[in-house]
């Protein structure tokens, strides 16, 4: 795969609408050529401490974050037509479906590539396990933020451009 966006979220509590970061890598011809990153207020409004000991944000640096529609009129034209990538997608695919439906926009079927199945079948038991760390080191990729969401997109990018 040459062509294709990898996108990770991350959430403010146990809903999968309540995105409140965004991250988008967009690969072309198998060289990264577009980043964007971006917070976003989340929907519901609150923050869960789980999801915060994970990824760092809080509700000070959401509550005057954009709401989903107005960040994702800067994301589409992005990603238009490309397949979207996501390491363990079912989660990302699962926000991106919920936030549209909250917010109530028309979803336009995106087409998502789990880059954790694929490393399952690449590396089998070759690696200690296939979280988005593991996997992005051994495709050569150092990911040092872990959790934030344009590191996430960057190594799953790089994951899919080694084996996808």
């Amino acid at each position: 795969m040459k062509d294709f966006a990898a996108i990770d979220f991350e959430t403010a509590n146990e809903c999968r609408s309540s995105v409140c970061s965004v991250g988008v890598v967009v690969v072309r011809g198998g060289e990264i050529v577009e980043r964007f990153y971006s917070l976003i207020r989340p929907e519901p409004e609150y923050h869960k401490w789980f999801c915060q000991q994970v990824h760092g944000l809080s509700e000070e640096e959401t509550y005057n974050a954009p709401i989903f529609p107005h960040v994702w009129k800067k994301i589409a034209p992005m990603i238009e037509g490309l397949p979207l990538v996501a390491h363990n997608s079912p989660f990302d695919e699962g926000c991106l479906k919920e936030v549209f439906r909250v917010y109530q926009m028309d979803y336009p079927d995106y087409v998502f590539h789990d880059t954790c199945a694929a490393a399952r079948k690449h590396f089998e038991d070759t690696i200690a396990n296939h979280k988005l760390q593991t996997v992005a080191a051994a495709c050569g990729h150092n990911l040092e933020n872990h959790h934030h969401a344009l590191a996430d997109a960057e190594a799953c990018a790089h994951i899919a451009m080694k084996i996808l």
